[in-house]
């Protein structure tokens, strides 16, 4: 309680200069366990307040903005995730920080990925979406996502178009960028926006699998799908921190697990088919296939190249 207190504080003082153009938007979520609660069981889910941090840059007046949202992952917002959001603002876009942990009074899922599940998140950037794209300072054509881990598989599959139909397939995100996304699934309707997709992972990732994000781009390319992939050598999971290397004990090690994804979202154990539609079984899941003990460690190369190629790719697909 006392951290998560700290991290509310520091968000409160965080780049001064631009506290004047940050603003508190506050919205109505849900909280689905997982694809399949989004797909088959939306109206059902009980309501949750979300909100997020919505910043324009100093020099923008009455003009409307491309806008970024960022996604954190399963420790919280960082200093890496907001220095991305700082450099977008400073080339012309507005920024939206997604606060799905801390609205939910959770400091971080490693370890247990119960408490915030991608399908929340998912359902939060939407409904954030919906909020945003009335704003008149927004550009509603030209609004992407990104996010890191956790939050890169929320960038990832918020480009899944069942999720799309289901939540609100009236409005979608104009480009996909994930940083280290759990690509553990075979997707059975291989459907995804028309928005291109990008995912940026090291080669030495023992969170998740950057061979299984690879076949995952390889098999979704030949349904011509727009995505792609940059693996970053000799490069750990957040290469682009500035730390020194860290250990995770209780992070999940996920490189063995591989679950198939039925049509209605629900991702099925590998052993039985049987769907993982319950925190109880998505915990025996991965107790059959994931170890402990995790890897973060920064690497210069790999998160200057990272930067740059963040800068490119939303100048590239929200600029045009």
């Amino acid at each position: 309680m006392i951290r998560l207190l700290l991290s509310l504080i520091w968000f409160s003082f965080v780049l001064p200069n631009e506290i004047s153009n940050s603003e508190k938007i506050v919205f109505q979520s849900a909280n689905p366990f997982s694809f399949f609660h989004i797909i088959t069981e939306l109206d059902e889910q009980e309501s949750q307040e979300v909100y997020g941090t919505l910043r324009i840059p100093l020099n923008v007046i009455d003009e409307s903005l491309p806008l970024i949202i960022g996604v954190n992952g399963s420790k919280n917002w960082a200093d890496h995730h907001l220095e991305y959001l700082k450099m977008y603002r400073e080339i012309g876009f507005a920024t939206f920080e997604l606060h799905s942990f801390n609205s939910r009074n959770v400091e971080s899922t490693v370890g247990e990925q119960i408490s915030v599940t991608t399908a929340m998140m998912i359902l939060d950037a939407y409904r954030a979406l919906e909020v945003l794209s009335t704003d008149k300072r927004i550009d509603i054509d030209n609004i992407a996502i990104t996010g890191w881990s956790l939050g890169g598989g929320v960038a990832l599959y918020s480009a899944w178009e069942p999720l799309i139909d289901a939540i609100n397939p009236k409005i979608r995100f104009k480009a996909h960028l994930a940083f280290y996304p759990p690509c553990l699934v075979d997707i059975e309707i291989k459907n995804f926006s028309d928005s291109p997709i990008h995912i940026l992972i090291g080669e030495l990732d023992d969170w998740v699998s950057a061979d299984a994000c690879a076949k995952l781009v390889n098999d979704l390319s030949k349904e011509n799908i727009d995505i792609d992939i940059t693996i970053y050598d000799n490069a750990h999971h957040g290469f682009d921190r500035l730390s020194t290397i860290k250990k995770e004990e209780n992070g999940y090690a996920l490189g063995d697990c591989y679950f198939k994804m039925r049509n209605d979202g629900a991702l099925l154990m590998n052993i039985f088919d049987i769907p993982m539609t319950t925190p109880f079984r998505q915990n025996i899941a991965l107790a059959m296939c994931a170890e402990r003990g995790t890897t973060i460690r920064g690497n210069q190369k790999a998160r200057n190249a990272s930067f740059d190629f963040a800068r490119s790719f939303m100048q590239f697909h929200l600029l045009r």
